[in-house]
């Protein structure tokens, strides 16, 4: 599941907050880079858990319905397609997401307003009513269902995102809110994956797609923390009119990170090096970082070439 593009963003994320501690570590600063590592993973699980709170809530609102019905002697015929799906049920059932997530104690307890308020809006999703007037959904029915509902109806959405919040601080977790739309991806890669005939043997995502991603990562931080000092004095430069305390702090990380790689890293075209940490500067940092990180990247470059100090791959 995490792959070198998280890998980057959290190595970035976890040198960002070392240097802000006078105490850190090249232990403190790996624990912490596999602290935010498996708090990702942690989303991961609970954000497939959603499913059956969020069938688990629309019974509920069935169960209501039909005392509200009884009281004022009113005929109700509920339509039992939603709570009835079978991707809830598989995901409820599997030993391993409910193993991981009794072991991390993780709920959805404070969440329930994200829960609430993703019902509603289910509700009136144009989707939703064509599953429902289906007259008996297949399983690729809800397959179809569960996809948009992942890869749709929650991207993006702010009361997610909230409640998430919340969660992080209830559940000792961090990330969450600036991980949860990449993470809703992996839940719809699993989707994806998931057949009927399956019963506990769920293709649920490992917490790394291959023991290559974990080693980049460890070395990725290892390098960027060795060569600190040098990468340092190669920024300040390769700045122009420009001082060198005056760069923005995230900015100066990122680019340490990125020459890290860049230098060390000689499996790796250079063209992805770079556009990997002009993208998390878009994503991290002020709104023309980009340029910035790009200009400076592109001088040191073209400087350690001229010097016959770089040897990368270029596609």
């Amino acid at each position: 599941m995490i792959n070198r593009t998280l890998v980057r963003t959290k190595v970035v994320q976890t040198l960002f907050a070392c240097y802000g501690d006078s105490d850190y570590s090249a232990l403190s600063a790996r624990k912490t880079l596999l602290n935010k590592f498996s708090s990702t993973y942690s989303l991961y699980m609970m954000l497939l858990g959603f499913a059956d709170e969020l069938t688990t809530y629309a019974e509920t609102q069935i169960s209501e319905n039909q005392r509200r019905a009884q009281v004022l002697h009113q005929d109700y015929v509920a339509n039992r397609n939603f709570v009835n799906n079978r991707i809830a049920q598989q995901l409820f059932n599997n030993r391993r997401l409910r193993n991981y997530m009794d072991n991390e104690k993780l709920c959805w307890d404070t969440g329930m307003s994200a829960i609430e308020s993703t019902y509603k809006k289910l509700l009136e999703s144009d989707f939703y009513q064509s599953f429902m007037a289906l007259e008996k959904p297949n399983y690729e029915d809800e397959k179809t269902l569960w996809k948009k509902i992942y890869g749709s109806l929650l991207i993006g959405s702010e009361d997610l995102s909230s409640a998430l919040e919340e969660m992080e601080l209830a559940l000792d977790q961090e990330g969450w809110t600036t991980d949860v739309d990449m993470v809703l991806t992996y839940i719809v890669k699993t989707l994806k994956r998931m057949r009927e005939d399956m019963t506990d043997e769920l293709p649920l995502l490992e917490m790394f797609s291959s023991e290559e991603e974990l080693t980049f990562a460890k070395n990725l931080l290892q390098w960027s923390l060795d060569q600190a000092e040098e990468n340092s004095e190669l920024i300040a430069g390769a700045l122009q009119n420009w001082e060198s305390d005056r760069v923005a702090y995230m900015d100066h990380i990122i680019l340490l990170v990125a020459l890290a790689e860049i230098r060390q890293s000689n499996d790796i075209a250079l063209e992805i090096s770079m556009n990997e940490y002009i993208e998390i500067s878009k994503e991290y940092s002020s709104e023309k970082s980009y340029v910035f990180v790009n200009g400076v990247l592109n001088k040191i470059v073209k400087d350690l070439k001229a010097a016959n100090k770089l040897f990368k791959v270029v596609r």
